[in-house]
């Protein structure tokens, strides 16, 4: 069965979760199949930004309960569900959530993993596992004590209430709250413009800015200078400073 919709509009790939009939809850094929294909996208030359989103209702209500209900520990830890997550992480692309309605527990963490969130005004984001005598699995607490701190992600896991796109931004979790209706399209456009982008340092920016919520500032300011030297290698920095003294736009492709 295939979970998602899959289209290109222009320079962006459009990934749709496409589960309506359970409010795109999110079961291990499903992520498997979301996974590979983010994973495709980053090796098309063609594709330079993703945008990922679900339906009106819901971009994603959570992990499905009925994969889990019955498991014990050890079934849990030899599935290890969460692994294939990681690889979010390693596509190189601008990876942009497009949230309308519910994002809840799994659903806002995918959001989360998401390099940029565009939120729907009626979108709800919120991690509820505490609810069910458990915890989030696939980057909740991580996410939230890194965006938020120590007091905040443990309110918001503590009591697992759901808060408003606006509550969202407000806390820096997502980008921009537009109407819901013209999410997408926001989503779409803003992935336009990083296509406009040079890809290769777009990459090497995300790498810096990913690093630095994982090390110290000495090493994060180590591996961004390397970065920096590493794009003089590119025709891309050579367009980019030749268009600036010419006074002309780039003409950016990606070497």
């Amino acid at each position: 069965m295939a979970y998602l919709s899959i289209h290109d509009d222009g320079p962006v790939r459009v990934i749709r979760i496409a589960r309506d009939e359970r409010l795109n809850a999110l079961n291990l094929a499903l992520v498997d199949e979301l996974v590979a294909a983010l994973e495709a996208a980053d090796t098309e030359t063609q594709v330079r930004a993703i945008v990922v989103t679900g339906g009106d209702k819901a971009f994603a209500a959570g992990a499905d309960i009925a994969e889990m209900a019955d498991a014990t520990a050890v079934d849990m830890k030899l599935r290890d569900q969460f692994r294939v997550w990681d690889r979010i992480r390693g596509v190189h692309k601008p990876v942009i959530a497009a949230v309308r309605g519910f994002a809840l527990g799994g659903g806002c963490e995918l959001a989360l993993a998401c390099d940029l969130v565009i939120a729907g005004e009626g979108a709800k984001f919120g991690q509820p596992e505490v609810k069910l005598g458990l915890m989030p699995g696939a980057g909740g607490t991580q996410w939230l004590a890194r965006r938020l701190g120590k007091a905040r992600a443990l309110e918001l896991l503590w009591l697992g209430e759901p808060i408003t796109a606006q509550e969202a931004m407000a806390l820096g979790l997502v980008n921009r709250v537009v109407p819901d209706e013209a999410c997408v399209a926001e989503a779409v456009e803003l992935g336009k413009r990083l296509a406009e982008m040079p890809p290769v340092a777009l990459r090497c920016i995300k790498e810096a800015v990913y690093q630095a919520m994982d090390t110290t500032l000495a090493d994060g300011l180590e591996a961004e200078r390397n970065l920096f030297y590493l794009l003089f290698a590119t025709e891309d920095a050579r367009e980019g400073m030749r268009a600036f003294m010419e006074r002309r736009t780039p003409a950016f492709r990606g070497h």
